[in-house]
């Protein structure tokens, strides 16, 4: 008895998820469309994970930009900031066109009650999706679902508490935001103790309903996405040794070792004290910008999520048969952008963020299983871009700032 309690317990969510899938395949296969109603457990699975996810995201980026001290908000937030936001717009970007070029997921259609006036009517005009950004009020954006605009009014709301904090020297709501956000974790974290049999019966109702070959897209997904993050680190990779006078291979070989435990972990959070290490002794980032940079990063620099969500996106667009347009296509960068925030460090992080963007584009929940189904192996590619980019980022902000040691970077016996 007190054996099957250990492997009980060795039993990891991810296996148990895995296994989940296998076994929702097989029910499926056998069940067929008759077994389409136990979606409605995967559903409310679903449900309980956006029930939440608003008030983590707003208040994990309120308390990430409150952090920063008055002086840091100035040139050098700024640079943060753009230096962030520009690498993961670019990695959503990438994400895009790779889906609409490779289109892993054509040659399958699922059967679902969505029409194209229906996922059109989420369609809009480049004006009226930028004066959508700005939330007139907070109150509906959050009731609506609407993240882009929670997320404007969190930057600014973190970036006031910082102020206020610099004037009094501390701030309460900091404190108290650090301890909601600590329990919103918890709360995830309980409730993702039942995603093994929400996504089974997602995926039992989804092969019920379509067969077997819905499935067949993920394997040129996982490929396309791999492609797709080696292309963008090579690309980050090259930049930074340009700006930073440094080798590319050199480089390369640094931080080859938080590569390697970013990949094989699959955590950002369990690879930050590698990254952090590394970037002071082997790539000569300040202690300062290391402190500053990196943690701040795990929340505000996702790369890796960014480009899974948008390839993700269209993926389950053209799963279900629908049109993607420019301007759909616009949002889904700004949206896998800004999903990011926050939900790094949220168990499960990439189905967490895939229920704000899916349904905020008016694609069917149903897509969520069909990748839930292989997070793991998507995490592995996604924490490498999530991790070497927070540590490329920082060598350029320690670079601008004169902070940035030549000579532990340059030096060939220490990566």
């Amino acid at each position: 008895m007190e054996n099957s309690k250990k492997t009980k317990k060795r039993i990891s969510l991810t296996n148990q998820i895995i296994a989940a899938m296998v076994l929702g395949i097989i029910a499926g296969l056998i069940g067929g469309k008759a077994i389409a109603p136990v979606e409605v457990v995967g559903n409310i699975f679903l449900r309980l994970i956006q029930m939440s996810v608003i008030v983590l995201i707003m208040g994990a980026v309120i308390e990430a930009v409150g952090r920063l001290e008055v002086s840091e908000l100035g040139n050098l937030g700024v640079k943060i900031l753009i230096l962030f936001g520009v690498s993961t717009i670019i990695a959503a970007a990438i994400g895009c066109i790779f889906g609409m070029v490779l289109q892993p997921g054509r040659g399958v259609l699922i059967e679902t009650d969505l029409n194209a006036a229906a996922f059109a009517a989420k369609e809009m005009s480049l004006q009226d999706m930028l004066l959508s950004f700005a939330p007139n009020n907070i109150v509906n954006a959050m009731t609506e679902g609407n993240m882009i605009q929670v997320i404007v009014f969190a930057i600014l709301f973190g970036i006031g508490t910082s102020i206020m904090k610099g004037k009094k020297g501390s701030s309460r709501i900091l404190d108290l935001l650090e301890e909601v956000n600590g329990i919103l974790i918890e709360m995830v974290s309980k409730i993702m103790i039942f995603a093994p049999i929400g996504i089974g019966a997602l995926i039992a109702a989804t092969v019920g309903k379509s067969g077997v070959g819905i499935l067949l897209p993920l394997i040129k997904f996982l490929l396309i996405l791999a492609v797709g993050t080696f292309l963008h680190l090579a690309f980050c990779v090259a930049v930074t040794a340009a700006y930073c006078k440094t080798g590319f291979f050199n480089l390369s070989r640094k931080i080859a070792n938080m590569t390697v435990v970013a990949f094989t972990t699959t955590s950002s959070a369990v690879t930050l004290p590698v990254k952090m290490k590394d970037s002071e002794e082997k790539l000569g980032v300040s202690k300062r910008i290391s402190d500053l940079v990196n943690p701040l990063g795990m929340s505000l620099n996702s790369n890796g999520l960014a480009m899974f969500l948008s390839l993700a996106v269209v993926t389950i667009a053209q799963i279900y048969g629908q049109e993607v347009t420019i301007e759909m296509l616009l949002k889904i960068v700004v949206l896998a952008s800004l999903a990011c925030l926050g939900t790094v460090v949220v168990p499960g992080g990439g189905i967490v963020a895939l229920t704000i963007v899916v349904p905020s584009l008016g694609l069917p929940l149903g897509g969520i299983a069909i990748m839930a189904g292989i997070d793991w192996f998507s995490g592995m590619f996604r924490t490498i871009l999530n991790v070497d980019v927070d540590a490329l980022a920082a060598m350029m902000i320690a670079k601008s700032a004169g902070e940035l040691d030549d000579n532990i970077l340059n030096n060939h016996t220490g990566g």
